[in-house]
């Protein structure tokens, strides 16, 4: 059993999968079984497709930001904006009122927001200042085992770089248990490597990446999970 099937949240277990009209397929340009209209919105060129549903994972895109993240399409997952990652992550692996997470302030704030939006508890563990390096004792200490440990590299608001030793550490320690979320969406200001690379290594890594800083594509809202899982 993978780890993603292990710590997955009963009520997605449940879930019967949705088959929507674009993903069963077809043949013509007419999909009935998708209520779309077959005529392009007033006044717009013939050859646009704006009254299609776009494609749940578009193909292209994907394939693409795996070869610039090194890694194959098959481990990469786009999502709609900066916080959607982290809010499926957590609705995937995370029961109401049962289930927690782990932070390390001072961090992005939305990972403990959408916790508490979902019902979720969180252990925090504090950044040692004045470094704000990780704190391994207190993290291989928690008492109660959380299903994800979210890590920001850059740490945003303090723009440190976390050791990557001291990030290896903590996913060894957590491999059987939890899911390793390194938050890099300033990762291409810095000089070093992504963790994307190690994720065929250290499986319970799992990379959250984006095009709206370092590509000024904040509009379009691209966001993406890098994972082995």
């Amino acid at each position: 059993m993978s780890l993603a099937d292990k710590l997955a949240a009963r009520q997605i277990k449940d879930l019967i999968p949705y088959q929507s009209a674009r993903r069963i397929g077809g043949i013509g340009n007419s999909y009935l079984n998708a209520n779309e209209s077959p005529y392009p919105a007033y006044e717009m060129p013939e050859k646009e497709t704006w009254q299609r549903y776009p494609d749940f994972l578009p193909g292209d895109l994907v394939t693409k930001y795996g070869l610039y993240a090194h890694t194959q399409s098959d481990n990469v997952l786009t999502t709609r904006g900066a916080d959607e990652g982290i809010d499926l992550l957590i609705r995937a692996f995370c029961e109401p009122k049962q289930d927690s997470i782990v932070i390390s302030p001072p961090t992005y704030a939305m990972y403990g927001f959408i916790a508490e939006a979902h019902q979720v508890e969180i252990q925090n563990v504090p950044l040692i200042a004045p470094e704000f390096s990780l704190d391994l004792n207190s993290f291989k200490s928690i008492k109660k085992n959380p299903k994800l440990v979210f890590l920001c590299h850059p740490n945003n608001p303090t723009g440190n770089l976390l050791k990557r030793s001291d990030v290896v550490s903590i996913a060894d320690h957590f491999k059987d248990e939890a899911f390793v979320v390194i938050d890099e969406a300033y990762i291409e200001f810095t000089p070093n490597e992504s963790f994307a690379l190690d994720i065929n290594k250290v499986p319970n890594l799992v990379i959250l990446r984006t095009l709206s800083k370092a590509f000024s594509l904040a509009p379009g809202s691209h966001r993406f999970c890098v994972s082995a899982a």
